[in-house]
């Protein structure tokens, strides 16, 4: 095979891979809906362990154990994971609180405007320079807020909290970068969560009680599939992300929140008032803005290319 071919399949094999992921994310909320009547602070808890049980079952099926130490005795490296933690952890309960209680439309606004605010993160805290279509799309996505705020009548934090932990847990991630690999991070992102799953579980038994087990089988089962579902989009992620440039993933990233929607929507039936519609149109008219100048960029990046090979 030519380095021409290999390279395509690489590139067709990357995209699959983060199709996968975004189809993935985008049914979330119908598996954790049939997780009833298990609240959203138990399914974090045990989403936190078993997704620890399942890396580590990766590691070993993989012989990745000698990688994972080598990370795991550098302290940089210990306190990006564990920050990551910490953000992924705020990520997983705000999205079940909000799937769980009736705001799955809220949820798809958050992963909406997730590429947005990953671009004024890398403005402010990476000093990039971006185009001007950039911060149209920014300033589109602005007004889009504060009409939800002011019109439709209510804050959305929901969206601008999973929008903000995923922003800066993506901007942890680029920062370790090749250094942990997406096992070895998800094991330590998952290690460092476990006390606070255990104080969670001691709590919801305390007061709830605890729901696995109490279920049925197939309910049991269910859940202890939880860390498996939470970890395998993360991989396919991570393997997509290793394959296609970023441009690609900005396109595909849509899928999710679209996915997400249409369930909040036409299946789950949550209301959207003229004045949220207002809202989530000028939302898209932001995202229209920052695809076409995705689209240009990557044509001017292959008119480039093209030059300096003449």
């Amino acid at each position: 095979m030519s380095p021409h071919s290999t390279e395509r399949a690489g590139r067709t094999a990357g995209v699959s891979y983060s199709v996968a992921a975004y189809l993935l994310w985008g049914v979330l909320p119908l598996y954790f809906l049939v997780l009833a009547p298990t609240g959203p602070w138990e399914v974090v808890a045990w989403r936190v362990l078993l997704s620890f049980v399942f890396c580590v079952l990766l590691l070993t099926v993989t012989h990745s154990w000698k990688a994972f130490i080598a990370i795991a005795t550098q302290p940089k490296l210990l306190g990006w994971t564990a920050l990551a933690g910490l953000l992924i952890y705020v990520n997983w309960q705000v999205f079940l609180i909000g799937t769980l209680t009736g705001h799955v439309v809220e949820t798809s606004l958050g992963y909406f405007i997730n590429p947005i605010t990953t671009v004024l993160l890398g403005v402010f805290v990476l000093k990039e320079r971006i185009r001007a279509l950039q911060w149209t799309a920014i300033g589109i996505a602005a007004v889009a807020v504060i009409v939800i705020v002011v019109v439709y009548g209510a804050f959305p934090w929901i969206a601008l909290s999973l929008t903000a932990s995923f922003g800066v847990y993506g901007l942890i991630k680029k920062q370790i970068g090749p250094a942990v690999d997406a096992v070895s991070g998800l094991t330590l992102e998952s290690f460092w969560l476990i006390p606070i799953a255990v104080v969670q579980l001691i709590v919801v038994a305390s007061t709830t009680g605890i729901t696995m087990g109490s279920n049925g089988v197939w309910h049991a089962v269910l859940l202890a599939f939880a860390g498996v579902v939470t970890a395998v989009p993360l991989l396919l992620f991570a393997a997509g992300t290793r394959r296609v440039n970023l441009t690609v993933i900005g396109m595909i990233q849509f899928i999710t929140p679209v996915m997400q929607f249409i369930i909040g929507v036409l299946f789950l039936g949550e209301p959207m008032p003229p004045e949220r519609w207002i809202g989530f149109i000028i939302v898209w008219v932001a995202i229209v803005v920052f695809v076409v100048d995705l689209f240009l960029a990557a044509r001017r990046g292959r008119r480039t290319a093209q030059a300096e090979l003449v």
